[in-house]
């Protein structure tokens, strides 16, 4: 159970309580029940918000990177407060496989590594296969019959045109698997220009970093996908800044402020960035005028409707999966989110995955004003 006044709260709640790792009830005082709950945290009158949700990773195996031969980059992002990953490609993998056999394998089993082994408690949503030449309806089967529920970034392999990756798409979807692509220059050997056209040919669920990861398409372009896509359009901290605040304006402008999600795509050659969606938050409320509280749901809520997940919302029967924060000690603002919308990041306090407590103070946020405590459990 989280109980305290929370003084400018992400989410019009003062108190909820977690059973057995879901979300049980929640509202203004409002009485609770609460048989069952065995953790009490006096939330000492900090925000509290649904865990930060980063919808586009490529992780490898457990906690680590060969891309940049890093331990524990998960447990280091979950200190900003993430506590949701979603593979976009296990592409980093040394050898990755490219035939269709060994490509369902990895894929199978990058699902399977990351279900029965969640580093810190963080939730990885891994085994997005990078489609290839000479797939077909049955192996898209194959994998949705498996578990796998994610399809790699398109054009990282060798598919790239729009009408043999649409109709693969088209399986995917058939069995229940959710499709992003790479949009904008190459980023890796191997991989190539994905520009609008592709994209709308294509037809994918997620337009995967719609601000180039790392060369951005042409203003007009990346404006055409926004008026054009009902897809989600996903921002991620390594791509081009500038054309992140462009896509921002647009779906301002066009109303889609709701299909707009963030990631960090990494690791990858800029490194990992385990405050990466909590300075996207902070960058694009503060340049792109946003309200600090839409801006965090862009982290958050967006991204867990997008990709239908039962996490990044505090509702009933959700996941209890929470990050407790405070404005930063002498950060300029009066609240955190005052202090947020002016470009500065929020202490994190205590990141919750299940209800289970996994973290306390963050070792890489700034410190916060007031930190939240365990009282019982």
């Amino acid at each position: 159970m989280l109980s305290g006044k929370m003084e400018d709260p992400i989410l019009d709640a003062d108190c909820l309580i977690a059973i057995d790792g879901k979300i049980a009830q929640w509202g203004k005082e409002r009485d609770l029940d609460c048989d069952g709950a065995d953790t009490v945290v006096d939330a000492k009158g900090v925000t509290l918000a649904p865990g930060l949700i980063d919808s586009h990773i490529h992780p490898v195996v457990g906690d680590y990177t060969p891309r940049q031969q890093q331990l524990h980059w998960i447990d280091s992002t979950l200190n900003g407060g993430v506590t949701t990953l979603i593979s976009a490609g296990e592409v980093h993998m040394p050898g990755r496989p490219k035939d269709v056999v060994g490509l369902k394998a990895m894929a199978i089993a990058a699902q399977r590594w990351y279900e029965n082994f969640r580093p810190s408690g963080v939730k990885v949503h891994a085994g997005a296969p990078v489609i290839e030449h000479g797939m077909e309806e049955q192996d898209f089967k194959d994998l949705a019959d498996a578990g796998v529920t994610l399809m790699g970034e398109v054009g990282l392999g060798t598919v790239k045109d729009g009408k043999t990756a649409r109709q693969m798409v088209d399986w995917a979807r058939k069995y229940g698997i959710q499709s992003t692509i790479h949009t904008g220059g190459p980023s890796i050997p191997g991989s190539g220009l994905i520009d609008a056209d592709m994209v709308l040919e294509t037809g994918t669920d997620v337009v995967g970093h719609i601000n180039g990861g790392h060369s951005a398409l042409p203003d007009d372009q990346i404006i055409c996908l926004c008026e054009s896509c009902k897809a989600a359009l996903e921002i991620v901290h390594n791509g081009n800044e500038r054309a992140a605040l462009l896509t921002l304006n647009t779906a301002r402008e066009l109303g889609k402020l709701d299909q707009v999600i963030l990631g960090t795509d990494g690791p990858a050659g800029s490194g990992v960035q385990p405050l990466g969606i909590l300075r996207m938050i902070a960058m694009l409320s503060s340049l792109g005028n946003v309200p600090a509280e839409i801006a965090f749901c862009f982290g958050n809520g967006n991204t867990a409707r997008q990709r239908k997940l039962d996490t990044g919302l505090i509702e009933a029967g959700f996941c209890a999966d929470f990050v407790l924060m405070d404005q930063a000690q002498h950060a300029p603002g009066n609240t955190l989110l005052e202090s947020v919308q002016l470009g500065n990041l929020p202490g994190v306090g205590m990141t919750i995955i299940d209800g289970v407590v996994r973290t306390g103070r963050s070792r890489n946020t700034p410190p916060a004003n007031r930190l939240p405590e365990v009282v019982t459990g």
